[in-house]
C-alpha cells in the first residue's frame, strides 16, 4: 500500500500524543518526587493512552499490520480461499461500521458529564473510536474491492 497523505497525517498526530504522553506522564513522576503531584496527570495520561491506542488501530489497519493467522485459510483451494477472504472483509467492514455507529452514542451519553480532574468533557474518551471505526470500515471496503476484482495489496504496491 502506498503512503498517503492522510497516512503521513495519521504518523505525525500519533508522534504528537506520543511525546505528549511523555511529557504528561513524567510530570506526574516529577510532581510526586517533588511531594506536590499534580492530579491532572494520570488523567490526561488515560485520555492520550486511549487517543494513541486508536491511532495505533488505524495505522495498523492501513498497513494490513493487523496480526492475522492465515493457517486454515491457506489450506483452502483458491476459489474457497477468496471467498473466506471476502467474508473476512465483510466481518471487519460490520465492525468498523458497528464501533463508529456505536462510538456516535458514547459520545452523546458521555458529553454531558465532566472529567475528574479536568475542565472537558468525558465523552472526548470515545471520540477516537469514530474516525477508528470509520477508517476500518473504509480499508475492510477496499480490500474487498482489491479481492474482487482479483488484485492483492501485495500486487497493488508493486504497481
Amino acid at each position: 500500500m502506498k503512503t498517503t497523505r492522510f497516512d503521513g497525517l495519521l504518523y505525525a498526530v500519533a508522534g504528537v500524543f506520543v511525546v505528549a504522553l511523555l511529557f504528561a506522564v513524567m510530570a506526574g513522576v516529577v510532581s510526586r518526587g517533588l511531594g506536590n503531584p499534580y492530579a491532572w496527570t494520570e488523567e490526561v495520561s488515560g485520555f492520550l493512552m486511549v487517543w494513541l491506542v486508536c491511532l495505533g488501530w488505524m495505522i495498523a489497519t492501513r498497513r494490513n499490520a493487523h496480526i492475522r493467522i492465515r493457517f486454515f485459510q491457506d489450506l483452502l483451494p483458491g476459489k474457497s480461499r477468496r471467498i473466506s477472504e471476502v467474508i473476512i472483509q465483510l466481518s471487519v467492514a460490520l465492525l468498523g461500521a458497528v464501533v463508529a455507529w456505536q462510538s456516535i452514542h458514547l459520545i452523546q451519553v458521555n458529553s454531558d458529564i465532566e472529567a475528574i480532574s479536568l475542565p472537558i468533557s468525558t465523552a472526548w474518551m470515545y471520540v477516537p473510536l469514530l474516525p477508528a471505526g470509520i477508517v476500518t470500515f473504509v480499508q475492510a471496503v477496499t480490500d474487498l474491492y482489491r479481492q474482487v476484482r482479483g488484485v492483492s495489496a501485495a500486487e497493488e504496491k508493486l504497481a
